[in-house]
């Protein structure tokens, strides 16, 4: 089933493939799954970035409904953030949202003792629950700012 790009839409740009074992986790988890796509692994933070930048941005301008998850690990880097928001061109930053483990999903999974899928799973159920059980950890607390900006444009369509 293919979204239609005409009516609100995420999608998500994983970094590597437990980022995308993650992201298929969280949409399993939704009722409104086929407004959600997962593309294909960009191999690299710095691909997800080159790939949103050449390709994604453009795309967006042509479909106004369209935002993206930008799955990236963050490595330890506390400039990571700042430097992949400084490159989201401003008229898009709204729909643009930049989200990771503080490390990398490998360590969130052997810290918490799930698969990445129900990793995914438990994120998207705080997001429709209103809790913080797994975006408190901290390996993720750090994404709070983004979440919050995200849940408020996806909620009404993902979650209701």
């Amino acid at each position: 089933m293919s979204i239609n790009k005409d009516k609100p839409h995420i999608l998500v740009l994983p970094e590597d493939d437990a980022n995308r074992q993650i992201a298929n986790g969280f949409i399993v988890y939704l009722p409104n799954s086929p407004l959600i796509q997962v593309l294909p692994v960009a191999r690299g933070w710095k691909n997800v970035v080159k790939k949103f930048t050449n390709h994604y941005a453009f795309k967006m301008r042509q479909y106004p409904h369209r935002m993206i998850a930008l799955l990236i690990d963050f490595d330890q880097d506390k400039d990571r953030l700042s430097y992949v928001k400084l490159q989201i061109p401003d008229d898009l930053e709204d729909r643009v949202f930049v989200l990771g483990v503080l490390s990398e999903p490998e360590s969130l999974k052997r810290d918490i003792k799930k698969d990445f899928e129900k990793i995914g799973e438990a994120l998207a159920k705080d997001c429709s629950d209103n809790t913080n059980e797994l975006w408190g950890h901290d390996l993720l607390k750090h994404n709070k700012t983004e979440l919050d900006r995200m849940i408020l444009s996806v909620k009404p369509f993902l979650f209701n």
